[in-house]
């Protein structure tokens, strides 16, 4: 595919526009959305044990945070879309209410299933909250640009990331779960980023009657993807514990979730006047080789999910403690993630960046591969901060996915992205998940996984009574954890490869400094791309080719 697009003229504007307060206040309520979305997704894994004890849910603590991803997942296409038809701020303040309702729902749980229901509620919430950040950032700053902006929101989800589980420890084991959730933390954030959101005018969609906005929604592709998506995380959330990966229980919406997303893409291809994931944005290598790459991401985001377990299992760290050791690893994405960006907002070289994080990945869990029981917690540590090094570097796939694509597609290419980080994340933890479960039932001490239900989930049901077990029982149950982790690692540094193996697809495009002007602040300026000014010739040139299909 040689094909070239050009933006039409008037389409662009230039990156050097003056940034007032009104841009400095809403980047800060984004910010404050994604710490919001993220804290609360880090807190849960530490949290956890607790929960499942005090609901009695042992048999659906797996649907906490499944229920989250998928209605998290699901949201993503969709909310893309609402926010060309409705604009940016409608959707961003439905989705921020969506997540406060479902926190009060899940502080307020009487029971495991309130509590699932709740967290549904969250996860489309937060689905909304992530999406939307992400296309109001790149409708008020370039892809030229970018890079610090990107950096500075990452750096509130990793700061997020780190102090999640600190938070929940203390809570869960000084106070209570539920005190964290309806008072401290979520609705104050709430609260904040939405009294902000209101306060900020940004730039609306013509005004069209309710009729004429319907029609323009992609409600076959809309519901396909949706569909799909949920028979798909149903069946990665029942493999391995409610019933076998080779039942018909599992494999039937499996299959027909995987069919059902290969015939919507076919639909939005050939038949969609409107579709919610245009074809043209994996039209060309370096796009289809940057969505591959977050795919595999996702996946391998299993090892943040699963370090609390480590330290918990194979130390008898408590809630609190496990948090603290992790808390480096978390905190050290942050930092990896801004100097990301900054290097390729600098150099515009994303493909040394990606190549480097996939490597310092793999160089990470490989360490992670000492983490015995008897192992020095310093080593662990340092393990841990190298991959979370390539955690951070490898946010950078945004920019070889929009680097060659027209700017008007971001909502739609960057919904897209967030679908697959979330759906890969799912199979990374449904994976993640049945490998620890089927490692443990043939390695745990007999006697004590006689205390189990057959499809009850061992690993958090097993980590609150590891201390009670007789010495000789308790050193075979560490081992048993730690040997599970070890197998996990070492699927994880196979996908590492794989994605390493990736970036060799793209092309290093130059970053354009082109904006949509139908989006951004209200009050700032719009200039066309032949009134810019600042753009050289050869960067004028750059920008006209913003599609060329490598």
């Amino acid at each position: 595919m040689d094909s070239t697009a050009h933006l039409p003229e008037g389409h662009g504007s230039d990156s050097k526009q003056s940034r007032g307060w009104k841009f400095w206040l809403i980047f800060v309520s984004l910010c404050a959305s994604v710490f919001l979305s993220a804290l609360d997704l880090s807190s849960v894994g530490t949290a956890l044990p607790v929960i499942v004890n005090e609901l009695h849910g042992e048999d659906s603590f797996a649907w906490v945070s499944a229920v989250y991803t998928l209605t998290c997942t699901a949201i993503l296409p969709l909310s893309g879309q609402l926010a060309d038809i409705w604009g940016r701020r409608v959707i961003l303040l439905s989705a921020i209410f969506l997540f406060a309702l479902g926190s009060v729902i899940c502080a307020t749980a009487s029971s495991m299933n309130i509590l699932i229901g709740g967290r549904a509620v969250q996860g489309m919430g937060s689905g909304g909250i992530q999406s939307l950040v992400a296309i109001i950032i790149a409708d008020m700053v370039t892809l030229k640009e970018r890079g610090l902006f990107i950096s500075l929101t990452g750096a509130a989800y990793s700061i997020a990331t780190a102090v999640g589980p600190f938070i929940a420890g203390v809570f869960s084991q000084k106070v209570t779960w539920r005190w964290q959730v309806r008072h401290h933390i979520n609705l104050p954030l709430c609260g904040l980023a939405f009294s902000v959101v209101s306060l900020i005018r940004l730039r609306k969609p013509p005004v069209e009657s309710i009729r004429k906005q319907l029609a323009v929604l992609d409600w076959i592709g809309n519901a396909a993807i949706m569909a799909s998506t949920v028979s798909c995380v149903l069946a990665l959330t029942w493999a391995g514990f409610s019933f076998p990966w080779a039942s018909v229980q599992v494999l039937a919406p499996l299959i027909c979730g995987v069919f059902g997303l290969v015939a919507a893409l076919i639909y939005e291809t050939w038949f969609a006047t409107n579709p919610c994931v245009p074809i043209v944005i994996m039209s060309n290598r370096t796009s289809l080789s940057g969505y591959f790459g977050t795919f595999t991401h996702g996946m391998v985001s299993i090892i943040v999910f699963c370090g609390p377990l480590y330290f918990q299992a194979c130390k008898l760290a408590s809630p609190l403690r496990s948090g603290l050791y992790f808390f480096p690893m978390a905190v050290m994405i942050s930092p990896a993630a801004i100097i990301q960006g900054i290097t390729i907002s600098k150099t515009g070289n994303y493909r040394l960046v990606s190549v480097l994080g996939w490597v310092s990945m793999l160089v990470g869990i490989g360490l992670l591969m000492l983490a015995t029981p008897s192992a020095n917690i310093g080593v662990v540590i340092v393990a841990q901060l190298v991959a979370a090094v390539g955690v951070g570097l490898l946010y950078c796939t945004q920019f070889s996915i929009l680097a060659p694509l027209d700017p008007r597609l971001n909502s739609q290419a960057l919904a897209f992205l967030l679908f697959l980080r979330s759906f890969s994340q799912t199979w990374g933890v449904a994976v993640g998940a049945t490998i620890i479960q089927n490692h443990l039932k043939h390695h745990l001490p007999v006697v004590f996984l006689a205390r189990f239900a057959p499809k009850q989930d061992i690993a958090y049901s097993a980590v609150p009574l590891l201390k009670s077990l007789s010495p000789s029982l308790r050193t075979e149950a560490q081992e048993a954890f730690s040997g599970s982790l070890r197998l996990l690692w070492i699927v994880s540094m196979a996908l590492c490869g794989i994605g390493l193996l990736s970036v060799a697809f793209q092309k290093n495009i130059p970053l354009h400094r082109l904006r949509d002007e139908r989006w951004g602040l209200e009050s700032a300026p719009v200039t066309t791309e032949k009134q810019a000014e600042g753009l050289d010739d050869e960067q004028h040139e750059k920008d006209e080719v913003v599609a060329k299909n490598y």
